[in-house]
């Protein structure tokens, strides 16, 4: 099982401030153990690039939105 650790927020919900590289980073071990070795290299280099990005990891204050996260990381991967 590939899960992120951190426990569950629901008091943030659909307010867009959580970090979700966690998550990334769960599916990117998921890869790896499932030997799509490459493609775990490109999701772990892809989040390497958002979190130079970011200016401070706590919620809400990571520079951010959870959408920006997550689609910079989707960018990150297709180049």
């Amino acid at each position: 099982m590939f899960e992120p650790i951190g426990g569950s927020a629901p008091k943030y919900t659909g307010q867009n401030i959580i970090n979700p590289m966690a998550a990334v980073g769960a599916v990117q071990m998921m890869l790896d153990v499932l030997g799509e070795r490459k493609a775990a290299g490109k999701v772990e280099e892809a989040m390497k690039k958002t979190i130079l990005k970011m200016k401070d990891m706590g919620a809400g204050k990571m520079g951010m939105s959870t959408t920006e996260v997550g689609d910079d990381v989707a960018n990150n991967i297709v180049k």
